[in-house]
């Protein structure tokens, strides 16, 4: 799949390039390099742009350049792990600083943000999303470095605003910076909406086959912060391995056309699930009935994504059974991936998670809408024979 970029900087068709021949051999399938070093000329000057694959690997090159492409920055990097990026960008934080960031979202961040309370003493305020106005009431003026939120919120999929985040964050002298994961570039650029810094766990959509640990951060200018996270990557060792890098790339290939299948096949599950007896709500952006369905609309210009959460009738218990009941979903954590996963979400994400206990969180994969509404309802079926 070829892309072009128009005259503002966005996609029109999503991963093109990552598609570009290798201009030492004419390749169109990009080659990989293990090397761990490189070597020096007889002037002991490096031959080329790379001395030690902590600190960057030619592998890196093309699938960073996609990243920031994509995303619409001034420069990406890549690390080993979604959290390994989250660590690296939360490095950047100061004792005492204050931090704002969603009461309900990706669970493995809000633990580090916690331990850097108890580490570092940094000044931690979480907010509720759902709220329109529960960010602005919470950001302090002249205190609070950094704001980070997510949109949609995973796994209630409430709908942050991210350019009026961006104002509020702004007034008070912070950054915001949005995990994007579920909302990857081919559907919302949150640098394009005034954010600072995007996250992606490239683990998810942008690689999207289950098959790679990776993270991205792209950031919209090149400031002190920025050259700190690039430093600590290095001495992290936060190193994305070039195998990865290089499946992170052929993943994004595919991005645009597995977003749109996911997107529509959702659509389907959530307007049949909306009307089940057994189902006592679907959480899903892209319903009318959502309360941030305008926000989304107005933010996920290409589609509302493959996430929704359903709350199930009978708490905890019944989505144990509907969770172990389905055949065609994988009771499995993870999302993104072209296989559909069901999971309980409260007993993943331990002793902080304010989820409710009858929440399932469905990632919808690339099967037929069909299959996978036809496996929901004969396990929510044997829920009411039960």
């Amino acid at each position: 799949m070829d892309a072009s970029v128009d005259s503002g900087g966005g996609t029109e068709e999503a991963g093109g390039h990552a598609h570009r021949p290798d201009p030492a051999t004419g390749g169109v399938v990009p080659p990989i390099q293990p090397s761990t070093t490189f070597a020096r000329d007889s002037s002991y000057e490096t031959i080329g742009t790379h001395v030690y694959a902590r600190y960057s690997n030619p592998g890196w090159d093309a699938v960073e350049e996609t990243l920031r492409t994509l995303d619409g920055g001034a420069d990406a990097l890549v690390f080993a792990s979604g959290m390994a990026a989250v660590v690296a960008f939360f490095e950047t934080v100061r004792a005492g600083d204050h931090v704002v960031a969603p009461s309900v979202m990706y669970h493995g961040a809000q633990d580090w943000l916690r331990r850097l309370v108890e580490t570092r003493r940094i000044d931690l305020t979480l907010f509720d999303a759902a709220l329109p106005d529960g960010l602005a009431r919470e950001v302090r003026p002249g205190r609070t470095a950094i704001v980070w939120i997510e949109s949609p919120v995973n796994p209630t999929w409430d709908v942050v605003d991210i350019a009026s985040a961006a104002e509020v964050a702004h007034a008070a002298g912070a950054v915001l910076a949005v995990d994007s994961t579920v909302a990857p570039p081919v559907t919302t650029r949150p640098l394009d909406l005034g954010a600072d810094f995007v996250f992606h766990s490239a683990t998810k959509y942008l690689n999207g086959h289950s098959d790679v640990l990776a993270g991205v951060l792209v950031a919209a200018g090149d400031d002190d912060r920025w050259t700190e996270v690039r430093q600590v990557r290095g001495l992290l060792g936060a190193a994305l391995g070039p195998f990865e890098a290089w499946l992170l790339q052929r993943g994004l290939r595919t991005l645009g056309v597995r977003f749109e299948r996911c997107s529509n096949t959702a659509m389907a599950v959530a307007d049949r699930l909306s009307s089940h007896p057994m189902v006592e709500a679907v959480l899903y952006p892209g319903l009318a009935s959502h309360p941030g369905h305008e926000i989304a609309a107005r933010q996920m210009t290409g589609g509302f994504g493959g996430m929704l959460s359903i709350l199930v009738r009978g708490g905890s218990a019944a989505a144990r059974l509907v969770a172990t009941s389905t055949r065609v979903f994988v009771p499995a954590t993870s999302l993104g991936g072209v296989e559909s996963l069901i999971e309980h979400r409260r007993a993943v994400e331990g002793p902080h998670s304010l989820v409710p206990d009858n929440l399932l969180r469905l990632s919808i994969g690339v099967e037929p809408a069909a299959d996978l509404i036809a496996d929901l309802e004969q396990a929510l079926g044997r829920l009411a024979a039960s």
